[in-house]
Order: C-alpha cells, then sequence, then structure tokens
C-alpha cells in the first residue's frame, strides 16, 4: 500500500510538474509577438527593413528572407530561390500567421527585374500558378499579395538607369508615343497628333520598341493571371500599383484595361491604385487589421488651394483618390468628422496644386504661401488631442522644409504621430496612413523613433544634404557620379555622416546627439541612403574599421 502510495506521489509531481512547466511554456508562448511573413519587391531599405520596422514597432515578428537573395539595383534578383525560401520557412514554422508577398519578386526576381526581365510567358504562368500550389498547401493561411504596373519613366534620365539601356537615348520619345496610344483610345488625337504619333512610331527603333512593349505585354497577361488568381480566392487580397506614371501613358493604359478585367472582384479583393513602394507595408497593415478584426477610421484634411485635387508627380489621378484607394486597402474606413478618427492625415499640398522636387530652389526653407495655414491646421488638431499624422507632398523626394521649420519652431515635431515626405507623393501618403494606424500599439518610444527615422531620411538627408553633396562630388576623392557613387562611395558616406549629425545637433534636440550615425549607399547611387543609428551604426563601423574601437 505505501509503494502504491508513493507511487502515486511521484506520478501526481510528475503531473503537476508537467502541468506547471505547460502553463509556463504557454504564457512564454503568449507573449512572444506573432509572425508575419514578407516578401519585399527589393532589398532597398525603404521596401525591407524599414517597412518591417514599423510592424515590429505594433507588436509583431516580422519573417524576411535573406538580404542576398533579394533583388537589388543590379541583381535582379532570383526567384526561385525566393520560392524555395518561402516553401521552406512556411513548412518548418507553422507559427506564423500572415503572409504578405510581393509577385513582382516571386515572378520576375525584383521590382527592377521586372522591367528588364527576359523570361518567357510560360516561365511567368508556371511561377504564377505556384501561387495557386501554395494556398492548397496553406489553406488556413491569410495569403496578401502585392505586384506592379510596369513604369513609364517621362526620359531615359528619369529612369534611373534602371531601363534597358535603350531607354537613356529614346525614354522621352517612348514615354510620348505611349501617352499618345493612350489618349487616342480614351479621347482620341487631333490630326497634328496623329502625325507626331506616326512619327514616333518610325523614330523609335524597332528593335527597342518590340522589346519593351513585349516585356509589358508579358508582364500585362502575367497580372491578369494574377488577377484570376484572385477570383478563384487564392488571395486574401491582391493590390497592383502603378508604377511611376501620369495621366497619359502606357502604364495608366494598362491599368485602365487590368482594372476592367478584374472589375468582377470590387474592392474588397482587388485593387490597381497609384503607386508602388509604399504598398508592401499597406498589405502588412492590411494584414494586422484584418488579424485584430480592426477597422480604423480615417479623417483627412488638405491644404488650402487644390488640396484634395492636385494630381501630384509621379501620378495619374487626384490625390483624393489616390489616399481614399489607399485607406480602403489597408482595411481602413474614411469618416466625415475628426471626432470620430483614430487618425487624423493632414495633407500638406502646395495651394497651386503643382508638386515641385525637394531639390528645387523653391525649397529654400522660407515661408510659402499655405505654410503656416497648414501647420496651423496640424496644430488645431495636436491641440485638441487628435492622433495627428502628415503626408508632407508639396514637394517630391524630400521634405517641405519651410513646413518642418515650422513645426520645429511650434514644438510640434514630436507631438505628431506619424510623418513622411519620401519618394513619390503617393509613396508618402501611403506609407504615412499606414503608419499612422499603427501607432495605436505602439509606445510613445516607438513613435518617436519612427518619426527620427523619416526626419532624417526626408528631411534630413533627401531634401537638404543630398543635393548639397550631390553638388560636392566633382571635389571628393575617386571616380564616380550621382548615379554610380563607386570609387567615391567611401567618401561620400564619410561627408554625409559629418554632415547629418550637423543637422542633428541643430535642428533634433530631442534625439541624442551623442548617438552614433552612419550613412550607408546599398544601391551604390545617392536617390537612396541607409542610415544606421546607435548600435546598428558602431557594428557597421567596427567591421569595415576593425581597428577602430568603439566608444
Amino acid at each position: 500500500m505505501k509503494k502504491f502510495l508513493k507511487a502515486a506521489g511521484i506520478a501526481g509531481l510528475i503531473i503537476s510538474s508537467l502541468f506547471t512547466m505547460s502553463t509556463v511554456q504557454a504564457k512564454k508562448n503568449k507573449n512572444q509577438p506573432e509572425k508575419i511573413l514578407y516578401i519585399p519587391h527589393d532589398n532597398r531599405p525603404i521596401s525591407d527593413k524599414q517597412t518591417a520596422e514599423v510592424i515590429e514597432k505594433s507588436g509583431y515578428e516580422v519573417i524576411t528572407p535573406p538580404t542576398n537573395i533579394l533583388g537589388s539595383r543590379n541583381d535582379l534578383g532570383d526567384p526561385d530561390k525566393l520560392w524555395e525560401w518561402l516553401i521552406l520557412t512556411t513548412e518548418k514554422d507553422k507559427s506564423i500567421k500572415a503572409a504578405v508577398i510581393s509577385s513582382d519578386s516571386m515572378l520576375y526576381g525584383s521590382l527592377v527585374g521586372s522591367r528588364k526581365h527576359n523570361y518567357d510567358e510560360h516561365t511567368l504562368t508556371t511561377r504564377a500558378e505556384r501561387f495557386k500550389e501554395f494556398r492548397k498547401e496553406h489553406k488556413k493561411l491569410p495569403l496578401y499579395v502585392f505586384g506592379s504596373i510596369m513604369r513609364t519613366p517621362r526620359s531615359g534620365a528619369a529612369s534611373g538607369h534602371e531601363e534597358p539601356e535603350y531607354y537613356r537615348n529614346y525614354g522621352t520619345d517612348i514615354f510620348r508615343y505611349t501617352a499618345l496610344r493612350d489618349k487616342n483610345e480614351v479621347e482620341g488625337l487631333t490630326r497634328r497628333e496623329k502625325k507626331e504619333y506616326d512619327f514616333l512610331e518610325k523614330l523609335i527603333p524597332s528593335r527597342a520598341l518590340g522589346d519593351w512593349m513585349g516585356r509589358r505585354n508579358k508582364n500585362f497577361n502575367a497580372s491578369k493571371k494574377l488577377i484570376d488568381l484572385a477570383k478563384s480566392k487564392t488571395f486574401n487580397y491582391f493590390l497592383l500599383g502603378r508604377d511611376d506614371n501620369a495621366p497619359y501613358c502606357q502604364t495608366h493604359l494598362e491599368s485602365r484595361h487590368l482594372q476592367t478585367y478584374g472589375k468582377d472582384l470590387g474592392r474588397e479583393k482587388y485593387q490597381a491604385i497609384a503607386g508602388i513602394d509604399e504598398i508592401g507595408l499597406m498589405m502588412l497593415t492590411r494584414a494586422v487589421n484584418d488579424r485584430s478584426k480592426d477597422v480604423p477610421f480615417v479623417f483627412v484634411h488638405y491644404n488650402w488651394g487644390r488640396g484634395g485635387d492636385t494630381i501630384p508627380a509621379y501620378s495619374d489621378e487626384k490625390i483624393s483618390s489616390s489616399i481614399d484607394s489607399a485607406i480602403f486597402a489597408t482595411g481602413a474606413m474614411k469618416v466625415t468628422s475628426p471626432e470620430r478618427a483614430n487618425v487624423v492625415l493632414t495633407v500638406n499640398t502646395n495651394p497651386n496644386g503643382k508638386t515641385y522636387e525637394a531639390n528645387f530652389p523653391e525649397n529654400d526653407g522660407k515661408e510659402r504661401e499655405g505654410t503656416k495655414y497648414f501647420v496651423d491646421i496640424v496644430s488645431d488638431y495636436v491641440g485638441k488631442g487628435y492622433k495627428v499624422a502628415i503626408a508632407d507632398i508639396a514637394f517630391a523626394n524630400g521634405s517641405d522644409n519651410a513646413m518642418m521649420e515650422e513645426l520645429k519652431d511650434r514644438g510640434l515635431l514630436f507631438k505628431i504621430r506619424a510623418y513622411s515626405g519620401w519618394n513619390t507623393p503617393t509613396n508618402s501618403t501611403g506609407f504615412v496612413l499606414s503608419t499612422a494606424m499603427l501607432t495605436k500599439n505602439m509606445s510613445d518610444d516607438a513613435v518617436d523613433d519612427l518619426l527620427i527615422t523619416r526626419y532624417l531620411d526626408d528631411w534630413a538627408y533627401q531634401a537638404n544634404i543630398r543635393n548639397i553633396i550631390a553638388r560636392q562630388l566633382t571635389w571628393l576623392r575617386g571616380d564616380g557620379w550621382y548615379g554610380d557613387l563607386d570609387g567615391k562611395k567611401e567618401a561620400v558616406s564619410e561627408r554625409t555622416t559629418k554632415m547629418l549629425t550637423n543637422f542633428v545637433d541643430n535642428n533634433l534636440p530631442p534625439f541624442n546627439g551623442s548617438e552614433k550615425l552612419l550613412v550607408n549607399f546599398p544601391w551604390d547611387r545617392m536617390f537612396e541612403s541607409d542610415i544606421l543609428r546607435g548600435d546598428d551604426a558602431a557594428e557597421e563601423i567596427e567591421k569595415n574599421t576593425p581597428h577602430i574601437k568603439k566608444d
């Protein structure tokens, strides 16, 4: 009997121990962040780590592929390796709660790959079909896919050397040729325009035009295939971005046809919208909103003048239409009063409806028409306790210096919840809208950290330092130029880092000025930067200069 009681006691201890262990493990698992898998369309900081950072600060773990298998500027990427990584990762880790995937990466290797690839149509169709196979293996995994409609740069210079070589010589002619094609379908051409169209068709080398239009046709059919997959419920949502485009161009023409092709889906499952680099974050935000069964309310307030009727640079539609589409795509809802809103999105447009470039003389920091009026709007909403975000789109590819100075002078830089002023206007609006929605799950320190990232990049570097360094390039040692730094890369990094440190000291007092900074150029050009801070900067410096010890 004693033996029995002793055995029963031991068994009880084991069961109790197992129960305690399982309870501890359950609590441990409960405290661990949920995972979202994310495959961006390339390895640029804004597409990859800065996008993931927003989601991570809202409480999720973001699983991304190794950087070396993502596409870059010169490496078009490897779709087969990305498919292999996706399948192995999802088979190994069953705790992933959603997947957000770039179709450009899975079909062409990357965004740049979509513009330069030589894959045949059968290969692209086969790769697209793999999404169907993936869905069969992961029936319950929410799957959000985003892709691009190939862009139509206005010129060879505007292409940034990310188009085939012939675009440098014939880019302006190709743009105009496709603009006339688009206009002819929409409203017809005048007699003069018909003559111009015929002239351009003869002027542009047939081999160049055939290559460019042939690739576009393959991409167009691939997009139709992806829409078919959305129709068959392979995707929870499919978002197709119109890469850099204009009111009349080939991108706009194809978007119209694809919108018609997918019209039966409705906006609940598919949209074709203006923009591209921001839509990875938009789909991640939708995944988070769906996961938490949340529908954020957004109120939008534009600067006076043209406001929402502004057709910004690099877009083919009114900014109000782009923002409305972005709100819907992220799973949010637009409301008509700030009192009902979770986010008050203020949009800094120029009263005259024009978009300038951040390196233009107009962006000299002096007060312009509409500057104080707009900051008054921001100040009023902040004062009333609303969660305010700023989409800064008066200038493309950088902040509005006059507005930023006014925000600084009034002590508002760290009283708003989100800010964006990078790249194209639609990039900024979609990115800041998504960030603002997610800040409700962030600490104030996390919000400030994201603001600092944008201020360092969009304001300090894009709107100011970049233009100064670009004018000084000939002074710096080594060979290279703005679009290909080459031997000047180290000197540009050193000078940019010093200027950034000075900018922080003068303009961002809440930011720890003693924190180590380092500016890198991962795509070997000045257009975008990778600004490292704190331990990340110190580790990178030590890695590249091991003889220098950390401070």
